[in-house]
């Protein structure tokens, strides 16, 4: 945890979380890596692309005694009835059971972790996901062009809500 523990100390933390490597899987990463390269973050706000280490990380929000005060998971979903590219907010108890049983190398966050944050440790949790096209045949990275155009949208809805709650 020694070259996350930094940015674990911010109040506001931002997880893209994805394979990238599975296509639109790579959007939460991708996500990141927008703000990072196009974005000057407040100083109070880390983003970090865990790709698919999300677990582990939120184990350890678990046991440390200072955690952040707001949490953004930003993912992808398939099969939400949303069209490809759409972006749109999930509360942890609304993720798809397609993605909470999902224990591929795409796998979304543990819940059990997710509500212990929100529920026990008083973290406001919030999940931003993208309606990812099909889950492509063989291994390769690169977004959809729908996926990719929601890229910067999604950038712009988290520093605007980060603002909102200032």
């Amino acid at each position: 945890m020694s070259a996350f523990r930094e940015p674990l100390n911010k109040p506001v933390i931002i997880f893209g979380c994805g394979n990238i490597l599975i296509g639109d899987d790579g959007f939460g990463p991708a996500v990141v890596a927008h703000l990072l390269e196009n974005r000057v973050l407040p100083a109070d706000v880390a983003a970090i692309d865990v790709g698919t280490s999300i677990r582990d990380l939120l184990f350890d929000m678990v046991l440390i005694s200072e955690r952040p005060r707001l949490i953004f998971i930003v993912d992808s979903v398939f099969n939400s009835g949303h069209p490809s590219g759409a972006i749109f907010e999930l509360d942890v108890d609304e993720i798809p059971c397609a993605k909470v049983s999902d224990f591929s190398p795409h796998q979304f966050p543990s819940l059990n972790l997710l509500s212990e944050l929100r529920d026990g440790a008083g973290v406001l949790v919030r999940v931003l996901a993208v309606q990812a096209g099909k889950m492509p045949e063989q291994v390769g990275e690169g977004l959809s062009a729908p996926v990719m155009a929601a890229v910067p949208k999604a950038c712009e809805w988290l520093l605007g809500q980060i603002e909102e709650g200032r």
